[in-house]
């Protein structure tokens, strides 16, 4: 059509996306946050070990089922991704948690996804014929690395400018992000053999719910046991980091993973469905989460009190 997605959005609008995180991230927040290893350990093993597998080995028993089975390779694609850069960091300043942890793993799992998302979509699903190995890791440094790395140095020049003026980076990020997710709805339902029955969408619309609570309930668990060391404040940013999928790393890469690929927009459905699903239900909990947090936090002070000697 005439909005020529096939250069405008795949080179211009990911490229701007991805100048405008470097140009708005602010990497001297990080440094704080940058030596709590286990906490790190902890996001980035849950978000691009373990969730991936557990969604592989799920699907495994999903095959059986009558739902459309390019719906299911949607769903690994949402396992195999990083978390995003802004939600998970949005929710958990709105509960108070660890902000600074929330910024440096999803700032530093979006640096590994460029990375290690390819390789994983690869792993578990292949890739279309007619893209080589190599043609996927170029244009993804050249549309994702190199114009985060622009972005940084141009924010090094103008920075005073930037924080007195306080340009509408999310604004902008969104803007992007909606023309290229409203491309792929165009992709998705202007194909005459598109076989996207009710059903199937329901059912992954339940199962991408279900999963979200059930991951957040197990990172709950092992965060918040005995021999953890993680704070309460740790807890809240481990829920949010390990469970969220980034949206705007993930269609671009899709589209250059699988560019040609004749099911790319089925395989593109969950994902879509996903973000807006996590922050939804992120934003639901958010008052839950935050009491638990709170009420923990008096409790760890009390026990932490030193008791007063008994006078005889």
């Amino acid at each position: 059509g005439p909005l020529k997605p096939e250069i405008t959005i795949t080179y211009i609008a990911v490229s701007a996306i991805f100048f405008n995180s470097g140009l708005s991230l602010k990497t001297e927040e990080l440094t704080s946050a940058l030596m709590h290893v286990k906490l790190h350990l902890f996001v980035q093993i849950f978000t691009l070990v373990f969730f991936p597998t557990a969604i592989w080995l799920f699907l495994q028993l999903l095959s059986i089922t009558p739902i459309n089975e390019w719906l299911l390779k949607g769903l690994q694609t949402v396992g195999c991704m990083p978390p995003p850069v802004s939600s998970a960091v949005i929710l958990t300043k709105a509960v108070g948690g660890n902000e600074a942890a929330a910024i440096f793993n999803s700032a530093f799992g979006s640096f590994l996804g460029i990375v290690i998302t390819p390789l994983l979509l690869l792993l578990f699903l292949g890739s279309s014929s007619s893209v080589p190995f190599t043609s996927i890791f170029s244009q993804l440094f050249m549309t994702v690395v190199v114009p985060l790395i622009i972005g940084q140095i141009v924010r090094r020049y103008i920075k005073d400018w930037l924080e007195r003026k306080k340009p509408p980076f999310g604004a902008i990020s969104s803007c992007v992000l909606l023309m290229i997710i409203y491309t792929t709805f165009c992709d998705t339902f202007a194909n005459p053999n598109i076989d996207l029955d009710k059903f199937s969408l329901i059912i992954i619309v339940f199962i991408i719910f279900s999963v979200q609570m059930s991951f957040m309930f197990l990172t709950f668990l092992f965060s918040t046991r005995n021999n953890s060391s993680f704070t309460p404040a740790d807890t809240v940013a481990i829920i949010f980091c390990s469970t969220h999928k980034s949206l705007t790393l993930g269609i671009p890469m899709l589209k250059i993973v699988f560019a040609g690929y004749e099911h790319l927009s089925l395989i593109s459905v969950p994902l879509l469905i996903y973000h807006p699903a996590q922050i939804l239900l992120g934003s639901l909990l958010v008052p839950t989460i935050k009491s638990w947090m709170v009420s923990r936090q008096k409790a760890l002070k009390l026990t932490k009190q030193p008791k007063a000697p008994v006078k005889v």
